[in-house]
């Protein structure tokens, strides 16, 4: 019988593999990631382990030849340590001085601007008083309850105050990041004014910003921007308008929003009647149209509820309220 020769580099088996050991044998070695483990550390580190315990410390010329180039190693990190110092010590006074600089311009600039903001609000009075000479008295009241409903002028009277304040802030535990289900975002904000608007608000102001025809509320970030002019927690919105509005918007759909908001993530909801309301006029407020008019017509409030609730102009302020 003829065999089929072996193929090169590999032994010929003549009959089958001994079970008892031989060439023809099995064996089976631990594939790579499992030595890796069994092994953590390269064999070299335990030879060099053992002849150092074999041989003892070393002597002579190597020990003091390792020694000296660790005492050379410290006296380089030394000498760059000192040199550090002294260039750190020796820019301070040239440092000091630019940041005084910066300081005495930063003071002399908000002086120069307190002066122009008093000569502005004087310039103000000025262009008031000649419009009010020019006027007759019916236009005069005319265009201060005009200035009042735009938010051009600071209004007085009674109505809501309403108050949102943040919930307590938890931590994820998975992300470590804080979470921000109990915060008032700018849409809870959104939504107040304008079921205040809806509830019969003549003058709504969010923390001391005065709403607009104009204004934006907006998120960026976790802050919570009015007119690009940021607000935080508490959130204070007050209105001038009915008597009852505070009622109406405790038992309307904004209410009943909060209060599930409350139950829900903690965050805080209170709406009550505020007798006497001061709400500041709007700032930045810039007029971009003017139309004369020939002849007076009614006022456009004519149709206003009437009471304590309507806005009544602060003549002590004139020209967006300055």
């Amino acid at each position: 019988m003829i065999r089929p020769a072996a193929e090169p580099g590999l032994p010929e088996l003549d009959g089958p593999p001994d079970p008892d050991g031989g060439s023809g044998k099995r064996t089976w070695g631990p594939d790579f990631l499992t030595a890796l483990f069994q092994n953590p550390l390269d064999p070299g580190y335990a030879d060099a382990a053992a002849r150092r315990a074999k041989e003892g410390p070393r002597a002579g010329p190597r020990r003091l030849m390792a020694g000296g180039s660790a005492a050379l190693t410290l006296v380089v990190i030394g000498f760059l340590l000192v040199v550090a110092y002294r260039q750190t010590v020796a820019e301070e006074p040239a440092r000091t001085t630019a940041r005084e600089s910066l300081i005495g311009q930063v003071h002399n600039r908000r002086a120069e601007t307190e002066e122009l903001q008093r000569r502005a609000d004087e310039l103000a009075d000025e262009v008031a008083a000649l419009r009010d000479s020019e006027l007759g008295g019916e236009a005069v009241a005319r265009l201060l309850e005009l200035e009042a409903l735009t938010g051009m002028a600071r209004v007085r009277g009674s109505g809501a105050r309403i108050t949102l304040t943040d919930g307590p802030t938890s931590v994820d535990a998975v992300t470590g990041q804080r979470r921000t289900e109990a915060q008032v975002k700018d849409i809870d904000l959104q939504l107040a004014a304008n079921a205040l608007w809806e509830a019969g608000a003549e003058a709504i102001m969010i923390n001391g910003q005065r709403l607009t025809a104009t204004s934006r509320i907006r998120q960026a970030g976790e802050a919570i921007l009015v007119d690009i002019r940021p607000v935080g927690s508490p959130y204070e919105i007050s209105a001038i308008g009915p008597d009852d509005m505070a009622d109406d918007f405790r038992k309307g759909y904004a209410g009943q929003f909060f209060e599930t908001l409350s139950d829900r993530f903690g965050i805080s909801f209170e709406a009550a009647q505020a007798d006497d309301l001061t709400l500041e006029a709007a700032a930045g407020f810039k007029l971009r149209s003017v139309q004369p008019s020939i002849a007076p017509s009614d006022s456009p409030s004519s149709n206003a509820p009437s009471g304590a609730g309507s806005p009544v102009p602060d003549t002590s302020v004139t020209e967006g309220g300055r």
